[in-house]
């Protein structure tokens, strides 16, 4: 991947593919789920729901924050993975944030699965 973009994952089937066949790792600000892909790069995916922030601007400033803690966290060669967000998220630092992606992306197996 060039530069700090991320590759996304677009909705419907490769979301999917994610939340029925990859390892979910749950914490108090997100819940990671991650699985292998075929390429050599990464795609990120951001789930906001409506439950959670009933308002499109709060849901898309969450989405932002966790874009950006991904960013700063690094590339993770060769797995998809979807972040969703958990109410303590709205409250949490971004340093918070940052601290628990990479632990939890510390803690999957390196096969990507569980």
């Amino acid at each position: 991947m060039a530069g700090n973009s991320l590759g996304r994952l677009r909705k419907g089937r490769e979301f999917d593919l994610v939340y029925s066949q990859g390892t979910v790792i749950g914490g108090p600000l997100f819940v990671l789920r991650v699985r292998a892909n075929d390429s050599a790069g990464a795609r990120w995916g951001f789930a906001v729901g409506k439950k959670l922030a009933p308002r499109a601007v709060v849901r898309n400033r969450q989405r932002r924050r966790l874009r950006e803690a991904a960013r700063a966290v690094g590339t993770v060669q060769g797995w998809d993975v979807v972040l969703t967000a958990r109410n303590r998220l709205l409250d949490a630092s971004y340093a918070d944030l940052v601290k628990q992606l990479r632990r939890s992306l510390e803690s999957v197996p390196k096969d990507g699965r569980g």
